[in-house]
């Protein structure tokens, strides 16, 4: 007891430790709001971009796919949801390194849209490291979507990823 009163005396004074301690509670704060967020947009002369959040990346990665998708069309009220009615298809691919993975499993899921008329809304990733993703991706046939945006590509322009232990995040342009 008395090493620690002799340190206390001796450290930083009382109010130094507190602000510290409080500047250490609000950053951690920060960083939880940022993942409660699955993505928000950000502004873009001629394209729409989005900043996409996650704990890990598995959940970056599909929480960048729920944006562009939230791009492309809404839910259209009137058709009713069945479950027969949800299509899903697995997805793999491979990439040198992350930010290309990213882009590449963007541009695969943009492709099925468009061949395949399928709006997908959830993203079941089972395998994600730095060059490879393995996952299946459910979704339902388009007729069921108001389409708003038409997305032509994801672009390398300004793209981003960071990763910090317990956050991920990263910013993409959509071509329009």
């Amino acid at each position: 007891m008395s090493r620690l009163l002799v340190r206390f005396q001796h450290g930083p004074p009382f109010k130094t430790l507190i602000y510290a301690k409080l500047m250490l509670i609000l950053a951690n704060l920060l960083a939880i709001i940022r993942v409660m967020k699955k993505y928000e947009l950000i502004d873009h002369t001629a394209d729409i971009g989005i900043k996409a959040y996650g704990k890990d990346l598995k959940e970056l990665f599909a929480n960048a796919a729920v944006a562009m998708f939230e791009i492309i069309a809404t839910r259209s009220p009137s058709h009713q949801v069945t479950k027969s009615s949800a299509k899903k298809i697995n997805i793999e691919k491979e990439a040198d390194k992350l930010e290309d993975l990213l882009v590449s499993w963007l541009d695969e899921l943009l492709y099925l849209f468009s061949t395949k008329n399928i709006v997908f809304n959830k993203f079941d990733i089972k395998e994600l490291d730095e060059k490879h993703i393995k996952a299946t991706a459910s979704g339902l046939d388009s007729k069921n979507y108001k389409l708003k945006t038409e997305i032509k590509a994801v672009t390398y322009h300004m793209l981003e990823t960071k990763c910090k232990s317990g956050y991920c995040e990263a910013s993409v342009i959509f071509d329009v």
